[in-house]
Order: C-alpha cells, then sequence, then structure tokens
C-alpha cells in the first residue's frame, strides 16, 4: 500500500507560529473578547437580503402581483355588471377600482394571506435548524434572543411589505380596468375615491393585527421543531380549523373567542358611519394570542438545546 505524504512549507508553518504568538485577546469581565458587540452580529439589512434572494419569497411576492391580473381575467371571461351598486362583495368587484381591491382581499384574506404570513415566520428558525446552521449561527456568536429577535423582525417588514403590495397592484389594475369611482359597500353606502383608499390602506393595517397571532404562533412552531413545512403546516391548520369552528353557530358567543372571529371586521370601514367596535375586539384578541404565543416561541428558544 502507498502512503500518500502531505508535503508543508516549515517556513509557512515558522511565520503563523510567530504570528500566533504576537495575537493576545483581551477578554471584557463578563468573557467576552473586548470588541465584540451584539449588536453588530447578524445585521437587519443582511437579513432583509438574504429572505429577498431566496426563490419562496419572490414566488410569494409574484403570486401577489398576478392575483388581481388573475382576477380580471375571470371577471372578463365572465359576466359582469360594471355599473352594478347593490349585492355582496363579489357582486360589486367590478363598481370601481376601491370595490376591486376590498374583493382582492376579501378572496384572499381566508387562507391567502395567513398562508403568507405564516410562511414568512414559520420558515425562518426552522429552515436554519433544517440546513444545520442554526448551531453555526449561536456560535458566531449571536445571542438567542437577538437572533429570534431579527428573525422576527425581518419575517414582520416583509409580511408587511406582501399585506401592502397586494391592495397597492389591485387598486392600480382596478383603476385601469374599472375606474376611479366611489368605494360601494354591500349595505349599499358610497364613499368618494379618495376616502375608499383610506378605508382600504386601513383595513390593509387591521389586517395586519389581525394576522399577529398567525406570526406568533408560526414563531413558536418554528423555534420547537427542525421542518419548515411542519411550522407552516401547522400554523395554516390552526387557521382553518378556527376558521371551521366559527361556522358553526351552535357554539354562540363562544366562537368570540376563536383567534379568526373578526378576521373580516375591516369591512366595516366601508362605510360612511363607520362601527369600530368589532375591529377593536379583533385587534385587542389578537394582540392577546400574538402576545401568548410570541412569549412561548422566546421562552421556548432560550431554552432549547440547539444540535442542529
Amino acid at each position: 500500500m502507498s502512503q500518500n505524504n502531505v508535503h508543508t512549507d516549515p517556513s509557512a508553518i515558522g511565520a503563523m507560529e510567530e504570528a500566533a504568538s504576537h495575537e493576545h485577546l483581551k477578554v471584557a469581565p463578563d468573557g467576552s473578547v473586548v470588541g465584540y458587540k451584539a449588536s453588530r452580529t447578524l445585521r437587519l439589512r443582511v437579513e432583509l437580503m438574504r429572505q429577498l434572494r431566496r426563490r419562496r419569497t419572490q414566488l410569494m411576492l409574484g403570486l401577489l402581483v398576478l392575483l388581481p391580473i388573475v382576477l380580471v381575467i375571470s371577471f372578463e371571461i365572465g359576466q359582469s355588471n360594471p355599473n352594478r351598486r347593490q349585492g355582496g362583495f363579489v357582486d360589486l368587484a367590478t363598481a370601481s377600482a376601491p370595490n376591486f381591491v376590498v374583493f382582492a382581499l376579501f378572496v384572499s384574506g381566508t387562507f391567502l394571506l395567513p398562508m403568507i404570513v405564516a410562511i414568512f415566520f414559520g420558515d425562518t428558525i426552522a429552515s436554519e435548524a433544517s440546513w444545520s446552521s442554526l448551531k453555526y449561527l449561536l456560535a458566531m456568536p449571536i445571542p438567542r434572543n437577538r437572533l429570534i429577535r431579527q428573525k422576527a423582525i425581518a419575517s414582520g417588514i416583509l409580511s408587511m411589505f406582501a399585506l401592502l403590495l397586494l391592495p397597492t397592484v389591485s387598486l392600480l389594475i382596478g383603476i385601469i380596468w374599472y375606474g376611479a369611482g366611489e368605494a360601494v359597500s354591500p349595505t349599499g353606502d358610497a364613499v368618494s375615491f379618495s376616502d375608499g383608499v383610506m378605508a382600504i390602506y386601513a383595513a390593509t393595517i387591521y389586517i395586519a393585527i389581525n394576522l399577529l397571532w398567525v406570526a406568533a404562533l408560526a414563531l413558536f412552531l418554528s423555534v420547537s421543531t427542525d421542518a419548515p413545512l411542519g411550522a407552516v403546516g401547522g400554523t395554516v391548520l390552526v387557521a382553518i380549523i378556527s376558521q371551521i369552528l366559527d361556522q358553526i353557530t351552535a357554539l354562540e358567543d363562544l366562537r368570540n373567542y376563536l383567534p379568526t372571529h373578526y378576521a373580516f371586521a375591516w369591512s366595516d370601514l366601508i362605510s360612511t358611519d363607520i362601527d369600530w367596535s368589532e375591529m377593536t375586539r379583533g385587534a385587542f384578541s389578537a394582540v392577546c394570542f400574538a402576545a401568548f404565543f410570541a412569549f412561548l416561541a422566546v421562552r421556548r428558544f432560550t431554552r432549547k438545546d440547539v444540535t442542529s
């Protein structure tokens, strides 16, 4: 058998040993190396750019841009009356650009928007664990509290951008196809175009607040498993079950405690006399659920034995 010999340069090794002998690391009282700052680790800009370069982010944002186009094509292929002034969200979708945006938010609010938020938050930690890179991030060292915070902030920014992208694209396409007319509600109220646009973005902000519980639950599941699909799928499954239970009238007032019960309370904004009570309850419910799941996520991650 032949033996492979590793040839080294003695002079190079000597130079490395000499350089190492002159290198003295100073240690702070807390055990960290002098000059180390936790705030310099996992910069938010770096994490955002990293997430934006991922294929799943690009596909989801592309889907949100494509959805309004698909809806317009569907209405053009089918039979719709652009002058309709009464009916439900579907009947009023082609009445004006604001109504088209309301319809886009309505059809996407049940599944698509919660799924997108669940993907951004559920994939953020679990994907690092599935790639076996989470332990290296913590060894850099990045404090655990900072890592989960930076990941959550980046996911929140991307989620908010996605939530704003859908109504913005829908509004532009709606103006082109259906004109900048009044926003008509199913109750027959009509508000001006400018007030309708303000109501649309107010509704988007409410939707973002209402989906906080989805984000927090997805984050909790993300730190609890190494499977990103498990975290995302578990969150979406809980949202679907909550929506199903909300349809069971036999539960009566118990439905008020479901996280999805007030998901469409924003529809009251398309009115001349806005009722804020449902949206207030919905926002309070979402914040309470979000605070509970966020607490569980942080507690779980700071105590978890990370091996992947």
